[in-house]
């Protein structure tokens, strides 16, 4: 029988935990209150700007139920600005705002950076190992 610290999923719930530690702790050195999910999603706002709350849940991998929520922080943040879609009022488009754009540039070296710190055990070979079989997991 194999031990819960062995499985799959306690691996991945307890790599997660460290994943957004290390986030957590390099933002607030950065001077930044962000989450991982909060950056996802401005990540992709800034990459397709105007895209409607359901388009920014699919691309990031996120529950549309709750992405509302997210976008309300970012907005409240003043780092993106929502606006009625011009062809169905109920949907609601999001693109970034200048300072959306700016904390981006600021904040991709960061992340990139804070990679190697939650697989900082691992050898770069096997770091893009374990990329490339996580990516295959998730049908990447």
């Amino acid at each position: 029988m194999t031990e819960v610290k062995n499985m799959a999923g306690h691996l991945i719930r307890r790599l997660h935990q460290i994943s957004t530690q290390c986030f957590a702790r390099r933002m607030q050195e950065a001077g930044h209150d962000l989450t991982p999910v909060q950056f996802a999603a401005l990540d992709a706002i800034a990459a397709q700007p105007d895209t409607d709350q359901a388009g920014i849940a699919a691309q990031i991998g996120y529950d549309k139920a709750t992405i509302g929520g997210v976008i309300d922080r970012l907005e409240q943040k003043r780092l993106v600005i929502r606006h009625p879609s011009p062809h169905d009022r109920r949907a609601r488009l999001v693109q970034p705002t200048d300072a959306g754009r700016a904390g981006l540039a600021e904040l991709h070296p960061i992340v990139r950076d804070l990679q190697e710190d939650i697989l900082a055990p691992l050898t770069p070979e096997e770091r893009a190992t374990f990329v490339a079989l996580a990516a295959k997991a998730l049908g990447a």
